[in-house]
């Protein structure tokens, strides 16, 4: 049993909402708080300490999760207490994947965090989720099941919370999967599978669709892999909606970086180099069952960028979508070439508004760090409103700015643009500039850089175990929520 413990000058104390199980314990609530403190709890925040019930419960232990100071809670405390509780108790021996069958008492899990409203049962339900995600696709013992029980009267809000965990699930358990298990070929495949089965409408383009119709940016990438690229396009269509969200998402299977090759270290993380795609596809799957008023597109653009004998050369140049150039400079930067390609075609969907998203610079870690994403748009009331919406998602990201002094660098003397700077400064914001010349005219565009928060490489927190961690799934499904409600401002 999981209950919640607030950070006070006096010490640790229980939370609202578990005067129940404390009287179940025959304890007061001082007297909780003093055995808490006897253990070194302090109810700072995702701390979690364990206190036998010893039969005064069905369940055996009572797990404490430090909330911090209650002035301080927020839904993003809940998500990050409930996803630490149930991490903590799990560890890599459980995981919330729906399953038939009784699940042993011992991996069953009631959760009474304070859930007063539908927001506060939707952070807990998520954060409990995605904290016992284990990934379990390589290893040679299958994760045990395991049973979780929320008490709280709001079971729509829930659901919801279950929408989005098996959305940033799927995300993350692609994310995860070895490249030479998901090359572009099956990852088109999984994006079909998850169509059919959320009555979607799919489109995968190959590699000769690719060249008819001249996506060169997608085929450039590819030309160096024995892997063809894809172009994959996703369709949500609600018979109420007036308005029309496009993503795009890059879809780098794996970037050893081509010919302009990385450091054997850069590229031990690289099989997450298409978790914007990832995002995409998790989007439209959660948003195909929530069932919002708008018209969703997704683009996946998928390659693998490697460096093989036909991989194509710095100083090639090529033809994007729509007949405008590129001299590629240097082969690394290659997601702003799969995406060009998808950012012009949308111009025939009529977008009202249009979004990328990319694990695409280095420079958005140095800048921002690994837990903040880059928000840059085609105004800076529109990058403070996508951030302002990812906010209310629980995900963090900060409006960049796009400045003009820097478009100079990608001037190229031989094609329309180049794909890089001469040099490394503002490498996030030239790469924004790169792409918002692709945006058809009049589209209000946004590009999230989530280089550093799609994957962990460091220890678990709150609800965020180490590898994919699904960013990006919840502020596209909320951004078109605010489409659909006419909610998002800003040109």
């Amino acid at each position: 049993m999981v209950i919640g413990v607030l950070q006070t000058p006096d010490g640790p104390r229980p939370a609202p909402g578990t005067d129940e199980i404390v009287s179940a314990l025959s304890m007061a609530n001082a007297d909780l708080a003093a055995q808490l403190t006897a253990l070194g709890a302090t109810g700072k925040a995702e701390e979690v300490s364990k206190i036998a019930a010893a039969g005064r419960l069905a369940a055996p232990l009572v797990v404490a999760v430090g909330l911090g100071p209650a002035e301080a809670l927020s839904t993003e405390t809940l998500r990050r207490a409930a996803g630490a509780a149930v991490r903590e108790l799990l560890s890599s021996h459980g995981t919330f994947r729906p399953k038939d069958g009784e699940v042993p008492t011992a991996r069953r899990i009631g959760i009474a965090l304070p859930m007063d409203g539908p927001e506060q049962a939707e952070a807990v339900a998520l954060g409990a989720l995605l904290g016992g995600y284990s990934f379990r696709r390589y290893r040679a013992t299958a994760a045990a099941d395991a049973g979780l029980t929320l008490f709280t009267e709001h079971d729509a809000a829930v659901d919801r919370g279950r929408v989005l965990a098996t959305a940033m699930t799927l995300v993350r358990d692609l994310v995860n999967t070895a490249p030479a298990d998901l090359v572009p070929a099956d990852l088109a495949d999984v994006a079909t599978r998850v169509a059919a089965d959320s009555g979607v409408n799919v489109q995968v383009f190959d590699e000769n669709e690719l060249a008819k119709d001249g996506y060169g940016g997608i085929l450039a990438v590819g030309m160096g892999s024995v892997h063809p690229p894809r172009l994959v396009r996703l369709e949500y269509a609600h018979t109420g909606a007036s308005k029309t969200v496009v993503f795009a998402g890059k879809g780098i299977t794996f970037d050893s970086g081509g010919l302009s090759l990385k450091p054997p270290k850069s590229m031990e993380t690289m099989k997450a180099d298409m978790g914007g795609a990832a995002a995409v596809l998790g989007a439209i799957q959660a948003i195909a069952a929530l069932r919002p008023a708008v018209n969703v597109i997704g683009y996946m653009c998928l390659a693998e960028n490697m460096p093989g004998g036909s991989a194509q050369r710095p100083s090639d140049v090529i033809t994007i979508y729509g007949g405008k150039t590129v001299e590629v400079l240097n082969t690394d930067a290659e997601g702003r070439l799969v995406l060009a390609d998808a950012l012009a075609r949308s111009g025939a969907d009529g977008p009202d508004l249009l979004v990328d998203v990319a694990t695409l610079t280095g420079a958005q870690t140095v800048a921002l760090g690994n837990r903040t994403a880059g928000v840059m748009a085609s105004s800076d009331t529109l990058a403070a409103a996508i951030a302002e919406a990812a906010r209310r998602a629980g995900e963090a990201m900060w409006p960049m700015p796009l400045p003009e002094d820097l478009r100079k660098g990608i001037d190229s003397s031989v094609a329309d643009i180049a794909n890089v700077a001469g040099d490394r400064a503002g490498g996030m914001l030239v790469a924004g500039l790169f792409l918002r010349e692709f945006v058809p005219p009049g589209v209000r565009w946004a590009h999230l850089d989530i280089a550093g928060p799609a994957y962990n490489d460091g220890a678990p927190y709150g609800y965020t175990t180490k590898g994919g961690t699904g960013m990006a799934v919840r502020t596209l499904v909320q951004l078109a929520e605010d489409v659909a409600e006419g909610r998002l401002t800003g040109g």
